[in-house]
């Protein structure tokens, strides 16, 4: 009886299922070139995933309750995992905000007032400029203290925010920040990666989330998951 080659020489296309003994004859009759527990050449599943350490179409963190609903990528949970071991190693410090959120002052009433909104209303406590600093009061030192009380920083990355970098403003001065921190998640919003990396090649080698991928209230829920203990 033919036996099937897929767990040593994987089907990843038809003619390499054309070539197997005893899948042939499966790919006339069916249609299709592997079954869904086709096998890689390293063993492992190929069906949506591949093998070689490249993405998945989502993939499940381990931080992420069973009850979730949030589909992630297998890019977006190896770039969150530094994050969230930050979050666990971080949880005993009293009187810590979950997140701050940096952004451009001409965002704080649109796109940053709506991603605060939406992680507030998941439980997750931000520092957001808008609440937080006081009339009169010393803006760069509040953002300090900011800083040194959260957790973990998002970084809402919109064309808004890579004008002020490039003018090196207030928002340059806390992303400067967090990058020394290594505790930060970019949000690209109404623009791209190769637009960031232009203006700023650090952040933008920093893996994060999108909202050309995920709406807005799918990135609060990833963020709301990722700093949840």
């Amino acid at each position: 009886m033919a036996r099937c080659t897929a767990p040593v020489n994987g089907h990843r296309s038809a003619s390499a299922a054309a070539a197997c003994p005893a899948c042939r004859s499966r790919q006339r009759g069916y249609g299709g070139y592997y079954p869904s527990s086709s096998y890689s050449p390293s063993g492992r599943s190929v069906g949506g995933v591949t093998s070689s350490g490249g993405s998945s179409r989502s993939a499940k963190p381990r931080w992420s309750p069973s009850s979730s609903t949030a589909v992630y990528t297998s890019a977006e949970v190896q770039a969150l995992n530094p994050v969230r071991r930050s979050v666990e190693a971080r949880a005993e410090v009293p009187e810590r905000r979950d997140v701050f959120l940096c952004h451009a002052w001409d965002d704080r009433r649109e796109a940053a007032k709506m991603l605060h909104d939406q992680l507030e209303s998941r439980g997750v406590s931000v520092w957001f400029s808008e609440k937080d600093v006081a009339l009169g009061a010393p803006l760069l030192r509040e953002i300090d203290k900011g800083l040194a009380k959260s957790r973990v920083g998002i970084v809402l990355v919109t064309p808004a925010f890579l004008s002020r970098i490039q003018g090196e403003g207030i928002a340059d001065k806390e992303l400067s920040a967090l990058l020394a921190r290594d505790l930060l998640v970019p949000i690209v919003h109404d623009t791209t990666y190769e637009a960031l990396r232009d203006v700023s090649p650090l952040l933008g080698s920093r893996s994060g989330l999108s909202t050309a991928e995920n709406s807005m209230s799918e990135v609060a829920e990833k963020l709301a998951e990722l700093v949840t203990l």
